[in-house]
């Protein structure tokens, strides 16, 4: 993927934070467009044809975090990079389990941008390849990447698209011991600020949706380096 065919969308109503994005992604070679208000940035999000979508959290007519809520009802699959001014693990957790494929806060360096973009397209891309295409099964654990259904056993599973993401890796992995700093490189494409304790909330989620209503679980700790997903034997 080029980066003159990528199109990206910026919502934010800081008209200067917005232009000065918009700016450095064209100097880079994107194609770059701003809506300034929730209202107007989910109607074109919607319409389509975006690669990948900056939101601001703090925005008028309609809040970030219901802008992602609601696109994220009609598209699961392009990437959107939240802006925000708080900086803590709580607030990180809640726009990512909403469907958020990243976090970047302000006030921010534009080449840690840049880099986020980058390494969100990269994975992007990389999902789409034929390989990743293939369902996956584990014991009684199966996941379509193409549609996205997780099933275990009778049970279907709902996952938001980073509990997906996260549980794709696994199972691509099955049998491996994987570190948390490894999970984070190639699951969420960047070194999470040192915060490896976000992949621990992340995989709390999905034991609570995968083991909830069998006595066998499949994933599993391993003390002092990370996890490993591996079907019930016995």
């Amino acid at each position: 993927m080029g980066a003159d065919q990528v199109r990206i969308l910026i919502i934010e109503d800081e008209i200067n934070i917005a232009r000065v994005l918009q700016l450095e992604l064209e100097h880079e070679g994107y194609m770059a467009e701003i809506a300034g208000d929730g209202m107007d940035g989910l109607t074109r999000a919607i319409a389509g044809g975006w690669d990948l979508i900056l939101l601001d959290i703090m925005l008028p007519a309609l809040n970030g975090i219901e802008v992602l809520r609601r696109f994220r009802r009609q598209d699961q699959q392009t990437p959107v990079l939240l802006l925000t001014a708080r900086d803590s693990i709580p607030d990180k957790v809640t726009g990512l389990d909403q469907g958020a494929n990243d976090y970047i806060t302000k006030p921010f360096e534009m080449v840690e941008v840049l880099a986020r973009i980058r390494a969100n397209l990269r994975y992007r891309k990389g999902s789409h390849e034929e390989d990743a295409s293939r369902p996956l099964q584990v014991g009684d654990l199966y996941l379509d990447p193409k549609t996205r259904h997780v099933r275990r056993g009778e049970w279907d599973i709902r996952l938001t698209p980073r509990e997906f993401d996260l549980l794709t890796y696994l199972m691509r992995h099955a049998g491996q011991v994987l570190e948390r700093e490894q999970i984070i490189q190639e699951v969420w494409g960047f070194d999470f600020a040192g915060d490896t304790n976000i992949v621990d909330v992340y995989i709390r989620y999905l034991r609570q949706k995968i083991d909830k209503h069998v006595p066998a679980p499949m994933i599993h700790t391993v003390r002092g380096v990370g996890y490993t997903l591996r079907e019930h034997v016995g």
